[in-house]
Order: C-alpha cells, then structure tokens, then sequence
C-alpha cells in the first residue's frame, strides 16, 4: 500500500517549485491531490501532468490572502474528494530583502497576507474536516528565515517567524484529537520564488554576507520528501517540530 493511500491533499502554492514537487510525489504515493496556485492555467498543468501519470489531481486557483477564496477553495476540494486529509501551507513570497526604515505598509501587507494570513485561512478552514474524521496533517513551509533574523528582509522574516509560532500551537492544542502540524524549514532551494524580484541593496547585501557558509543549494525534490515523511505516518509521533532542511547551512 502506498504511504498516501486514500489521502487527501490540498497543497497551495502548487504550480511550480517546491509545491510542485510536493503534489507530484503525494500523487505518486496515492494521494488525491489539489493542486492550488493564483495562476489557474499553470495549477491545471501540474493538475494534468499528474493524472497523466495515473494519479487523481484537480487544478484550482485561489489567491490564499483572500478569505473568501480560500474558502471556496477548500469547500471545491471537500466536493470533489470528500475530505481533508493533509495540508501543505506552501504558498509564499519574498520581501526583496528590505530593511524595516524602507518596509512599506504595501509591502507589508502583501507579504504578511501570503505567507501568514494564508495559511491561517486555510488551517482555519482544514480544521473542521479534519476534526471530524479524528486525524489530519498539517505541514507548513517555513524558511531558516523563520528561525534567524538575517536570511531576508523584515516583512518575510517576520511572518516565517509567526508560521512557526501558529503550527506549534496547533499542534499542541490538537494533539489529542488526532491532527498534527509541523514545519519545514528549508535553506536556499533552487525555485523561482525571486523571478522578477528587485532586492533592495544594502539589505540583499548584508543578508548574503552569510552565503559563503552554505554548502550547497537544495532542490525541491528534496524538500518534497522531507514533505512526504511528515504527511506519512512514518511521522506519527513527530508533532508541533521545525525540520530544518538546508544542507548544514545553520550548523554554522
């Protein structure tokens, strides 16, 4: 039997990199899998590529700092497969590694609506399902950014700091009902999270003063089954955690 057999997963952020990579190998482990991205046309395309290979998948769009979508969203997914099972908080955005006296309210805004709001609305939303049928997964893609202060701008660090904080409070207030949540953590990941970005200068610069110490950087395949093991009940003792995956980059 596969490790996902008769699961349910909803992954956001899923039409490229890191998501990607997760929805694919859930697939390949029997998950039914909702692929969730704000381009609706590149959701579909990983959404047909995995049924191409055999695996069930729906492509839908959904921008996760927009409450309403969210929930429509997440009721699209109930409809289609009929639960929750797991949930992967994956989608995010970068800061361009600005520093707090250059943060705008926009900037803010939009960054903590991705990378914090988003994943509370669609935890929120997950919840309920998942107490109903006793169990459930959550997995939240955090950044060494949410455990250091010097891996971005304030803005990102700031709200991978507070993921980290919101998935081990659900985590501890839900163990008993059979719902974990924990984190990954990773380092540099070869992805396209900074396509079109503009850093800001100095603060891109003091923030890659530590880069030389990184080994090597990821990529999202590896991320992906750091993803697959805590979606699996190979985990099933491992709740409320941060894995941090980076190569040794923060052994340093």
């Amino acid at each position: 039997m596969k490790k996902l057999e008769n699961k349910t997963a909803v992954v956001t952020g899923a039409a490229s990199g890191m998501g990607k990579a997760i929805a694919r190998l859930f697939a390949l482990n029997g998950a039914k899998v909702v692929v969730v991205d704000l381009n609706p046309d590149n959701a579909m395309d990983v959404a047909e590529m995995i049924r191409l290979e055999g695996g069930r998948a729906i492509g839908l769009k959904c921008d996760v700092s927009n409450e309403a979508q969210v929930k429509k969203m997440m009721h699209a997914a109930i409809i289609e497969f009929g639960s929750i099972d797991i949930l992967v908080n994956n989608a995010g955005v970068m800061d361009n590694f600005t520093p707090l006296d250059k943060v705008t309210d926009e900037l803010w805004e939009r960054v903590m609506g991705v990378n914090i709001n988003g994943p509370f609305y669609a935890s929120r939303e997950a919840i309920s399902p998942m107490l109903k049928q006793g169990k459930g997964v959550m997995i939240h893609i955090s950044s060494v950014g949410g455990t250091n202060g010097a891996r971005a701008g304030l803005a990102y660090t700031t709200s991978k700091h507070a993921l980290i904080g919101m998935s081990k409070n659900i985590g501890f207030m839900y163990a008993k009902r059979g719902i974990r949540s924990n984190v990954i953590a990773p380092g540099g990941v070869n992805t396209n999270i900074m396509k079109d970005a503009v850093p800001n200068e100095k603060g891109a610069l003091l923030c890659s003063s530590g880069a030389g110490s990184m080994p090597r950087m990821g990529e999202s395949d590896e991320i992906a089954k750091v993803a697959l093991f805590l979606a699996s009940e190979d985990s099933s003792f491992v709740n409320g955690a941060v894995l941090t995956a980076d190569g040794g980059w923060t052994a340093y």
